[in-house]
């Protein structure tokens, strides 16, 4: 017992030190879902929920803004990461351990306001160049869509550049940010609905299910009470999700 006593104690000082391993989120620049104000904090309609999360679950955590292929590569391969907001797609789905959903996303097809771009459906739009940004889920969505003509950025901003340019026909964006865009003066338009998925937290499969859990619980009392909308409000979205 006397070799055995420090034993346990430096084992169950180790399983505490591994308890309050900080779970490490990555989000992309993406407003007003999440970016950076010139300050330096971090803001937005999924930033803020994943705040309130986490200090309900009563685990410490870090968050990085960055691109959002890296942000994403890093929460399938890296122990103790998690990424939002990203799409819960049928691809993704045994990928990730999820919580959901941050947001419930209406995806549409915009053009540069003016452009001679029309289409009312789908594949009257597969004739245009349209852009995204590479590992997002519209990539996936475009290319099981048959759309022959896609343009991939490193990141959303690049992909909105190019279309105010001209430089490709139209983009997927979220109406969330459509409508946040189009009160900043942007001037893009709708051209046609692209897709509606559950955008949520994906965490690496090695986060444990009893924090997953409590991490849904936590989302779960957002929405029921009432603040995620509020939330959504905040940021100027005002559709009821």
């Amino acid at each position: 017992m006397k070799i055995a006593a420090p034993l346990l104690a430096s084992l169950s000082l180790a399983a505490g030190a591994h308890a309050q391993q900080p779970i490490a989120f990555s989000t992309e620049s993406y407003p007003p879902f999440s970016y950076q104000e010139p300050g330096g904090r971090y803001r937005g309609v999924g930033i803020d929920q994943v705040e309130i999360i986490m200090r309900d679950a009563g685990t410490p955590y870090t968050m990085e803004i960055m691109p959002w292929a890296r942000a994403i590569a890093m929460a399938e391969t890296q122990s103790k990461h998690c990424v939002f907001a990203a799409a819960r797609t049928p691809e993704r789905e045994h990928r990730f351990k999820w919580v959901v959903p941050l947001f419930i996303d209406r995806s549409i097809l915009v053009r540069h306001a003016g452009a001679k771009i029309t289409a009312a459906t789908l594949d009257e739009a597969k004739k245009y160049t349209v852009g995204t940004h590479r590992a997002d889920y519209t990539e996936g969505l475009l290319k099981s869509f048959g759309f022959p003509k896609i343009d991939l950025s490193a990141d959303v901003d690049t992909t909105l550049r190019k279309l105010l340019q001209d430089r490709i026909d139209m983009m997927p964006m979220s109406e969330g940010v459509y409508q946040k865009l189009k009160a900043d003066g942007t001037p893009i338009e709708k051209v046609v609905l692209f897709s509606e998925q559950h955008l949520g937290i994906a965490c690496n499969l090695d986060v444990p299910d009893e924090l997953v859990a409590r991490m849904q619980a936590g989302l779960d009392r957002l929405i029921k009470d009432g603040v995620q909308n509020a939330i959504l409000n905040r940021y100027g979205i005002n559709e009821a999700q």
